[in-house]
């Protein structure tokens, strides 16, 4: 079920496990501010996850509560995920979904990135 962007922050959902240790993850890279893993069920051929240490539950929850610091090493996470992946080159997506229109599922704030292939548009078309 799609979570509101600024629900209450829930200690038990999924992330907040994998970053306790209680559920395991295919870790990429992990820092003070970050961890980034592999998704268990990938939309393309490179999916991880990046999700910082932090309780926040949404792109908008994280803008507001935390520290310059966390914010620019969650960022740099990022993007040094993407370099080990080796997707700089060819090029990779980031996506965040917040709420329920957007279809958040797990109420940590976290960015997918893709790549590993074309990706092609961001939406499909209206017409």
């Amino acid at each position: 079920m799609p979570v509101s962007g600024l629900a209450p922050y829930d200690e038990g959902n999924i992330f907040a496990r994998i970053l306790r240790g209680e559920i395991p993850a295919r870790k990429v890279l992990e820092d003070d501010f970050a961890l980034a893993f592999h998704d268990i069920a990938p939309q393309a051929p490179v999916h991880v996850l990046v999700i910082p240490k932090g309780p926040y539950v949404s792109v908008a929850d994280f803008s507001r509560k935390a520290s310059p610091a966390e914010i620019s090493g969650f960022w740099h996470a990022v993007a040094e995920t993407a370099r080990k992946l080796g997707l700089e080159d060819a090029g990779f997506r980031v996506l965040t979904n917040m709420g329920h229109d957007a279809g958040q599922e797990v109420p940590h704030f976290h960015v997918h990135i893709f790549g590993g292939q074309p990706l092609g548009p961001m939406l499909a078309a209206k017409g």
